[in-house]
């Protein structure tokens, strides 16, 4: 299948000169290193670490307060 693609100059200059280096065509360079490309693992990086609140103290609270009508009511406070 025929396809263009807009690379940049200096790019193209590049991959010309390998290409002419390595003895062979301009094409079977860049399917080489295009399957080459998506034959490599994909790297997903690591994500971004969640920032430390520090609020003071921890709320003693008494076990009879624990409910979640009671936990609710002083996170509306």
């Amino acid at each position: 299948m025929r396809t263009t693609l807009d690379l940049p100059d200096e790019l193209m200059r590049h991959l010309k000169a390998r290409a002419a280096l390595e003895g062979r065509s301009l094409r079977d360079l860049v399917l080489e290193l295009v399957t080459r490309g998506l034959q490599a693992p994909v790297s997903v990086p690591p994500p971004a670490p969640l920032p430390e609140v520090r609020l003071g103290r921890p709320l003693a609270l008494p076990v009879s307060l624990l409910s979640h009508a009671d936990l609710s009511a002083l996170a509306d406070e």
